[in-house]
């Protein structure tokens, strides 16, 4: 077994990284920031035309590129490293990932080729006001009239919910689970975008009352097409946080080899050098994690189930290991808004609790494996 990349990946994470670093630097990420939309069409139709991300793991036959979860976690662990501010997560991870799962053929052939061009946006609302990522928590209800579909009920936490051209609802039928697609521009749902602790990922709540919908697959079997979304977005999450990890980590030695305290620098202490030690060790076993994982997802194996969980729960507490490490490294100035430290800070912590904290996902591990 061979967890080293292709020589082919490493050239698609040099041609991802030079984009990031291009296209992505801390001011950029701090302007969108402060924007309604979160970030820059120009990048984004840049990142699609001449690089074509978006198409990397949509199959050939829908107008993709036919790669898999291993080119994806490259490109996601980059996009963690520069903090990427767009909606490829929301509309890669989740949206074309949840499409892909359902059994619509016609769905997959309606939606997949404008989604993999980058000329749709999509994104996947799951979490409702109880916080919960499991489908026991689903309450929003779908009702078929005549011939569609009305969706009533509130989603929270939607990933690019303000900015999505569609969105897949996740509802509770008559017979089950489902999953429905609903245009932006649906009457009778409402759009609030909301503060988060994490600026650079933008979300929004939806109030559907009696919005029209399209049910994609067959009615109340999409439990498990859900469940798979979750886990393979979860392993997308678990590579962006080793790339803010490992951020993390650059940033704190470089500070430490040029902060003079003493008359030499500060790398040179020992707590200093065992703080950096330990944060390494978090990072590499980060990396080991996520990499796994997104190996079973490729293979499409039973160690999908397992490695899933694990890669989310451990790369979700080492990036914010590492992040408060940075910031402790760097003293005050790591505190300060016009520091880069505390970007990272926020990006971990949010995205530790993203589709259930580290509790969580252990608790999904020891079920999975009989304990």
């Amino acid at each position: 077994m061979n967890f080293a990349f292709s020589e082919e990946q490493e050239e698609l994470r040099k041609s991802v990284r030079r984009f990031m670093e291009d296209k992505s630097p801390t001011s950029s990420v701090r302007a969108q920031m402060e924007t309604q939309e979160g970030y820059d069409r120009e990048v984004w139709d840049i990142l699609n035309n001449q690089l074509g991300l978006c198409s990397l793991a949509i199959p050939e036959e829908f107008g993709g590129a036919g790669f898999g979860p291993l080119e994806l976690t490259v490109v996601f662990e980059e996009m963690g490293r520069a903090l990427f501010c767009g909606p490829y997560f929301s509309s890669v991870a989740l949206g074309a990932n949840a499409i892909l799962q359902s059994d619509d053929e016609v769905a997959k052939a309606d939606l997949l080729p404008s989604i993999a061009s980058g000329e749709t946006l999509v994104t996947l609302a799951i979490t409702e006001g109880d916080g919960r990522w499991d489908l026991d928590g689903i309450s929003t209800t779908a009702t078929a009239i005549d011939s569609s579909w009305v969706i009533n009920g509130e989603k929270r936490y939607v990933i690019d919910g303000s900015i999505a051209d569609k969105i897949i609802v996740v509802a509770r039928t008559t017979d089950g689970i489902s999953m429905l697609v609903v245009e932006s521009d649906a009457p009778n749902m409402t759009i609030t975008p909301i503060v988060t602790l994490d600026s650079t990922r933008k979300m929004a709540t939806i109030e559907f009352n009696g919005t029209p919908a399209r049910l994609i697959g067959t009615q109340g079997a999409s439990a498990r097409a859900i469940e798979t979304t979750l886990d393979l977005a979860g392993v997308a999450l678990a590579a962006e946080q080793v790339g803010g990890a490992s951020r993390c980590l650059e940033m704190a030695v470089d500070y430490a080899k040029s902060r003079i305290q003493f008359g030499r620098p500060i790398g040179s202490f020992q707590a200093i050098k065992h703080k950096c030690a330990d944060v390494l060790l978090e990072v590499e076993s980060a990396k080991s994690a996520a990499y796994y994982a997104a190996w079973a997802a490729s293979e499409q194996n039973e160690e999908f189930e397992i490695s899933a969980p694990l890669a989310k729960a451990f790369c979700s507490d080492a990036y914010f290991k590492a992040a408060a490490e940075n910031i402790q490294i760097h003293g005050g100035i790591g505190f300060t808004w016009e520091h880069d430290a505390h970007l990272y800070f926020k990006r971990a912590k949010a995205s530790q609790l993203l589709f259930g904290d580290s509790s969580y996902h252990r608790e999904r591990l020891a079920q999975k494996i009989g304990l």
